[in-house]
């Protein structure tokens, strides 16, 4: 059986029933008929309709980064600038071609934006590939429709694009933004695989593939690139800063922020177990299942129908539903021996070995990067974020480390997760922006037996 299906079509509901399919990967729908022409029936996912666009063609090109399609994105936050061009840019929807953990060519989606705004730092205009923080599951969550819109709301699905603020600020700078929405995030043929390091840092890559591909851009061949993401874009962005020689030696690096990066995934489950945030460890287990059958052998195992029933109701919600149905939930009432999800993982070495394959911080991450983290964190352990940066620091890695030291602001309730998003954001954009001017920065590794 092929662990590569389409995505479920339906409401929760009916996700429900077909729990047990979930789990197993057998995703009902259909796949475009042919390499150019897309399913005629339409997606619907928590009373939303995904536009066409989405759904991938069965053949894929050979080549990373290769355009597949594109049309032009109406932003939900626009406004006419005095020049007749709009504020803060153009925007062009975008399918690409990348491939997965399995060395299988995909398709990804995601967003390209031409800003209005004259870069006036040195040498050609930049590109930023933004990697965004959590968003959810379903494809109706997908970045780039969070761009058409901000926010989605109708009674089944709430999905907030937080992450616009920081696009938008970049492009105030005057640097060109690519979005990724991953692997399965919005593309409408597999689920999202969630925190799958290989995954996304592929995606990310290739979506400065697909933005150097665009025509009618102002991008050249001397365009910096920078990478910027928080939380699961955190992760993603280091992920691609480490894969970059070897994936992509043809993508140079100038700069890569990476904030509370979920870097070691074992801690990571600790944290969400219990949390606000609970629905994101279905997201991953989903992903995983997905791409891994040991993953999936040990899942049929050890899920209850409950756990079951869990996970197939969180793989098409987005994190506004999920908080207020899953909120504070605990794994161990969705397992059959009572064990949460981290203890079933810690004694199953198949499972083990997932985990450790998508650890970050076993290679040297490419260009300077600036690793922040809040030292209350406890979503995405701030231990385990700032263990990447020492990591990258034995390995020679220009690494700028920045804890983020604000007070306790409520625990599991993602507050210690957001607000650094917030504080830390103007500097981690001016730092990314002086590396695509060209400025050096200067490592502070030394200073990390003295840090929080």
């Amino acid at each position: 059986m092929s662990r590569y299906r389409s995505r479920p079509r339906s409401t929760s509901n009916r996700l429900a029933a077909a729990a047990l399919a979930t789990v197993a990967c057998v995703f009902v729908g259909a796949s475009t008929a042919d390499a150019t022409a897309t399913d005629t029936g339409p997606v619907v996912s928590r009373g939303v309709s995904i536009p066409a666009f989405y759904s991938p063609p069965t053949q894929l090109p050979a080549t990373n980064g290769a355009l597949l399609r594109q049309e032009p994105l109406p932003l939900g936050l626009s406004l006419p600038g005095l020049d007749g061009r709009p504020l803060p840019g153009t925007a062009t929807r975008l399918m690409y071609k990348s491939t997965d953990s399995d060395g299988r060519a995909v398709a990804a989606t995601g967003a390209y934006i031409e800003p209005s705004a004259k870069w006036e730092g040195d040498g050609p205009r930049p590109l930023v590939a933004v990697a965004s923080g959590t968003m959810g599951q379903g494809d109706q969550c997908a970045p780039s429709f969070a761009l058409q819109h901000p926010l989605t709301v109708n009674g089944q699905t709430l999905s907030v694009g937080y992450d616009n603020l920081a696009i938008y600020r970049l492009l105030a700078t005057g640097a060109a933004v690519v979005v990724t929405d991953y692997v399965g995030l919005g593309a409408t043929d597999r689920l999202h695989t969630y925190v799958n390091r290989l995954d996304e840092g592929h995606a990310v890559l290739d979506a400065v593939r697909a933005a150097r591909a665009l025509p009618g851009t102002s991008l050249t061949s001397g365009s910096r690139v920078g990478l910027y993401g928080y939380s699961e874009g955190g992760g993603a962005s280091a992920s691609a800063a480490e894969l970059q020689p070897t994936y992509a030696p043809d993508v140079h690096l100038a700069g890569t922020y990476a904030g509370a990066p979920p870097a070691d995934l074992t801690a990571v489950m600790k944290g969400i177990d219990g949390s606000a945030l609970a629905a994101a460890l279905g997201w991953a287990i989903n992903g995983f299942v997905q791409a891994y059958p040991d993953m999936r052998d040990v899942a049929e195992a050890n899920l209850n129908d409950a756990g079951r029933k869990a996970l197939a109701d969180a793989s098409t919600m987005c994190v506004g539903e999920a908080v207020v149905r899953y909120g504070f939930a605990r794994s161990s009432a969705w397992t059959t021996s009572g064990k949460s999800v981290a203890e079933i993982i810690a004694g199953e070495p198949r499972a083990r070995a997932v985990l450790d394959e998508q650890r970050i911080g076993t290679l040297k991450p490419a260009g300077p990067v600036r690793v922040s983290t809040g030292v209350q964190d406890d979503i995405v352990p701030h231990a385990q974020a700032r263990q990447l940066a020492v990591d990258w620091c034995r390995k020679g890695g220009s690494v700028t480390y920045a804890a983020v030291d604000l007070p306790n602001l409520g625990d599991r309730l993602l507050t210690n997760h957001l607000a650094p998003l917030i504080t830390d954001q103007g500097a981690a954009i001016s730092w990314l922006t002086d590396r695509l001017e060209g400025k050096p920065t200067a490592s502070n590794c030394w200073t990390m037996p003295f840090q929080r």
